[in-house]
């Protein structure tokens, strides 16, 4: 497990649940009315599991609203965000496929804190 407090972001925190060689497994908390970046992978296809709290997903320009017990899938380069639009804190697992998971293989496209 990683060091949470390197897990904290401007819009929740997540924490690292699992890693292999081959797919990682994340526990991700959104505060209310936050919202992760407008983004995409080129490495990674992602699956959202909602376990708490209602979501807003964007995919591709299209809105998806998703409340506990469904889920998304995200295939790689697909363009993507999710915002909580509940009043109590989102809680999604977010499973990814793939052959590489670095923090470094997100392209933002839209971010509201101004990341890069």
């Amino acid at each position: 497990m990683s060091d949470l407090n390197e897990n904290i972001r401007p819009w929740g925190r997540y924490d690292i649940l699992n890693e292999e060689n081959d797919y990682k497994l994340k526990m991700i908390l959104v505060e209310p009315e936050q919202r992760l970046s407008y983004q995409f992978h080129y490495k990674r296809d992602e699956y959202w599991i909602i376990i708490e709290g209602k979501a807003e997903v964007t995919l591709d320009n299209e809105t998806h609203i998703l409340s506990k017990g469904e889920s998304i899938t995200i295939n790689r380069q697909r363009k993507h965000r999710v915002k909580n639009i509940g009043s109590s804190t989102l809680r999604f697992i977010e499973v990814q496929l793939g052959d590489y998971f670095g923090e470094d293989d997100i392209e933002r496209l839209a971010d509201d804190y101004h990341r890069s």
